[in-house]
């Protein structure tokens, strides 16, 4: 699996792909529950929903065979639960959000692999940071993003849920 994250490469997404964007997102969601237990990450996604982060963000996914193994989105206009006040001041910078890796093929790499294309993508839009939340909670990334290099800037709870935002200049 380790050729799979190598070769890695993300791709804009049309509508054409929201039905498998969609799949691969509650794919995620329904192992994260299987783990962890219901909770804010059990939601599901649809192929409305994925229409419309269409239009609200760039939409990236990973291929392989026809297979949705990755996917992420990046886009300029915060998302709700962010607080901007926690982050660096920059001129331009993007939010990722709804980032999933096929459960199995997580822990090889394919996330890492994400996070550094998300990483040539911003350089390229061009904007100066990526910016994101993870839950805290053992279903939460927290640890994956910081051992990626992004810098942890606050904890949060917002509406009920704790947070972790992170950050990384680019």
């Amino acid at each position: 699996m380790i050729g799979i994250a190598m070769s890695l490469r993300l791709e804009l997404a049309g509508p054409e792909a929201a039905p498998a964007i969609a799949a691969l997102r509650n794919a995620v969601a329904e192992g994260l529950t299987l783990r962890f237990g219901k909770g804010h990450w059990s939601g599901c996604s649809s192929e409305r929903g994925v229409l419309y982060n269409l239009k609200t963000s760039r939409v990236y996914v990973a291929w392989d065979d026809g297979r949705p193994i990755a996917t992420l989105s990046l886009a300029t206009k915060k998302p709700w639960a962010i607080d901007t006040a926690y982050f660096t001041p920059c001129k331009k910078s993007l939010y990722l959000t709804a980032m999933a890796v096929a459960p199995d093929l997580q822990r090889q790499g394919l996330g890492r692999r994400c996070l550094a294309e998300a990483e040539e993508l911003a350089r390229a839009w061009p904007s100066d940071a990526i910016r994101l939340d993870a839950y805290d909670a053992a279903a939460g990334a927290g640890g994956f993003y910081a051992e990626c290099g992004y810098r942890e800037v606050g904890r949060v709870t917002y509406r009920t849920v704790p947070l972790i935002y992170y950050e990384k200049l680019v």
